[in-house]
């Protein structure tokens, strides 16, 4: 039967007065939408108003949308995606060092890399230091070697440098050794190497044997910048991440990052609305033998509400709160992923330690997160975790494993039977070749085994481990589980293992927004979703594949805002302000290198 004329006009009145009560604060068109949304996988425009997604579709549908006041950009042709949302970063920390830092991260030569390290040298005034903090492996590089003490120290002269090689080691220069007042009588640290030469004088090399303590207690000692400085570092790194289209970040703690007084220059971003990631973060033991302790002192001050995550974005611009305990619950639990050293063996008092910190977090209903690299220590991890659901049902409680290179198959099941999750990260695009020399190819083809989680339903989200392991490059870890390839160029992972370029992606999505049960407000681009979004600068779908790790954002659009832009559509976000001090590597290099 057809419709009447008098129903078809009441239809079009109907239509028109739902446009006229909908209002598009921003709209973009002429853009090649990737939404991950499977229903609806590509789209021409979209319609924003405030905070949300009002619409997608083609340039006419959605132009409806516009009234006096929209903002209008024209995507001309490229391509745009959900936000990034990065499961395991160390942003609240390295956003407080970010303009310390002389970054290796892209570097594509060693010649360059040392060129830069003596530039720094020149401008960095007494009282500081020269500091490379992670982020580069020396197969990146074309001459595949790692720099060595006489030529950095023949580039650095007589200023202080430290440059730190992922979990494994670290160099000083010798005004650095002076600095510390390191000498041939000073005693190793547990787990720690001060390197020798024949003379009985440290050479200047700091080892992790496996622990990376030594690493990080040295770091640690180095001056830090004055408030006003890392108030500007932390904007400054939550700009360099919008620029490569991160939107959501979930902060792993990490060591010597103290709560709450390390915490301060984030809060107080956040009290003034300057937030350019979204933030739940975690707290991180930070002394052996007190964790417990620890953890009941912050249960008393603060109290967590499961998958309250839109209450907290109704009341403040961006979304910054404690989502639970992690990555680190108990000391003797870390097993670090340094693959240059064996395997660590964790102590037998490691048991009964980590089951009282999670029974007395799942008695509280607090999510947690557990560092967890290879799949021995995950079989004792999940005895502990088993044991606790006995006596207090996690009963859907949100938890996960960070890193899992080497877990098992059986290992998997367990997850899954206990309602657990994984995240991984881009480790081995950084260390396949070190892994692959000490365990085999074999052993890599499946490293981490990121096809099974998904094809087994597990809540899998991808992450950088950035800033002093792996680089804060997300496009790094998506290129890793496309192409199976390592940045040293090297092939390691089986092609069963691999994912398609829209897995790859919704693994940095949806995929992280699941492992905390977001995924229903964000990951895609979806009518009444968070409009995050990221205009891209190469087509990910056809750029060749070793260009997908050189990606950048040139529009990112954070809760209806722009955030960050370059070229074109610089013009419609805020300037990024020169960082502090002057002499900062970032007003010279800036962060990831592309060159």
């Amino acid at each position: 039967m057809k419709p009447s004329f008098i129903t078809i006009i009441i239809f079009l009145a109907f239509t028109s007065i739902l446009y006229a009560q909908q209002k598009a604060d921003l709209i973009i068109t002429n853009g090649n939408f990737i939404t991950l949304d499977d229903q609806h996988a590509t789209a021409e425009a979209i319609a924003i108003a405030g905070n949300k997604i009002l619409a997608l579709g083609n340039n006419r549908q959605i132009l409806r949308f516009k009234r006096a006041g929209s903002r209008i950009i024209d995507a001309k042709g490229k391509t745009v995606i959900p936000g990034i949302y990065d499961s395991h970063l160390h942003v609240i920390r390295g956003g407080r060092f970010y303009n310390t830092e002389l970054r290796w991260d892209g570097v594509k030569t060693l010649k360059r890399a040392l060129a830069m390290l003596k530039e720094q040298a020149a401008r960095t005034p007494d009282g500081q230091w020269v500091r490379v903090v992670g982020g580069w492996t020396e197969y990146q590089f074309e001459e595949k070697r790692m720099p060595t003490l006489a030529e950095i120290n023949e580039a650095t002269g007589n200023t202080p440098t430290f440059i730190l090689y992922l979990y494994g080691q670290a160099y000083l220069n010798k005004a650095g050794i002076e600095k510390l007042a390191i000498s041939g009588d000073t005693p190793n640290p547990a787990g720690g190497l001060i390197q020798k030469d024949q003379s009985g004088q440290p050479t200047g090399l700091l080892v992790a044997e496996p622990s990376a303590f030594i690493l990080y207690s040295t770091l640690s000692k180095l001056p830090e910048l004055s408030e006003e400085e890392k108030f500007n570092s932390t904007k400054l790194f939550m700009s360099e991440l919008n620029s490569l289209g991160v939107t959501s970040v979930m902060d792993a703690g990490g060591g010597f990052q103290n709560f709450p007084d390390d915490y301060a220059i984030t809060d107080l971003l956040a009290k003034k609305g300057e937030l350019t990631v979204r933030l739940p973060y975690y707290l991180f033991a930070q002394k052996p033998g007190t964790e417990l302790q620890d953890y009941i002192k912050w249960i008393s001050m603060v109290e967590i509400t499961e998958h309250s995550v839109d209450n907290h974005a109704d009341n403040q611009p961006t979304e910054y709160y404690i989502q639970g305990g992690g990555e680190n619950l108990v000391s003797s639990a870390g097993d670090f992923e340094n693959f240059i050293k064996p395997r660590p063996e964790l102590p037998a008092v490691m048991e009964g330690q980590l089951k009282a910190v999670i029974s007395e977090l799942v008695k509280h209903r607090w999510p947690f997160r557990l560092h967890a690299t290879y799949n021995e220590s995950i079989s004792r991890f999940l005895n502990v975790i088993e044991q606790v659901n006995k006596e207090t049902a996690l009963n859907g409680l949100t938890w996960f494993f960070d890193h899992a290179e080497t877990v098992s198959d059986k290992n998997l099941d367990r997850i899954k039977a206990l309602g657990g999750g994984v995240a991984i990260q881009d480790r081995m695009a950084f260390q396949a070749e070190t892994f692959i020399s000490r365990y085999g190819k074999n052993a890599a083809l499946n490293t981490p085994p990121v096809r099974s989680m998904i094809e087994k339903g597990i809540r899998v989200g991808g992450g950088t481990d950035g800033t002093r392991v792996s680089s804060y490059n997300p496009w790094i870890g998506i290129y890793q589980f496309v192409t199976g390839r390592s940045v040293g160029g090297i092939e390691f992972t089986a092609k069963e293992n691999r994912l398609d370029r829209i897995a790859a992606l919704k693994l940095y999505t949806q995929g992280s927004a699941s492992l905390i049960h977001q995924e229903q407000s964000r990951g895609m681009l979806k009518k009444g979703y968070l409009a995050d979004l990221v205009i891209l600068s190469a087509n990910y779908l056809n750029v060749n594949e070793e260009d997908i790790k050189n990606i950048r954002s040139e529009l990112t659009i954070l809760n209806g805002k722009a955030v960050y832009g370059s070229g074109e559509l610089k013009q419609y976000a805020p300037v990024v302000p020169k960082a502090l001090p002057a002499w900062s590597p970032v007003n010279f290099y800036g962060g990831y290198q592309h060159q």
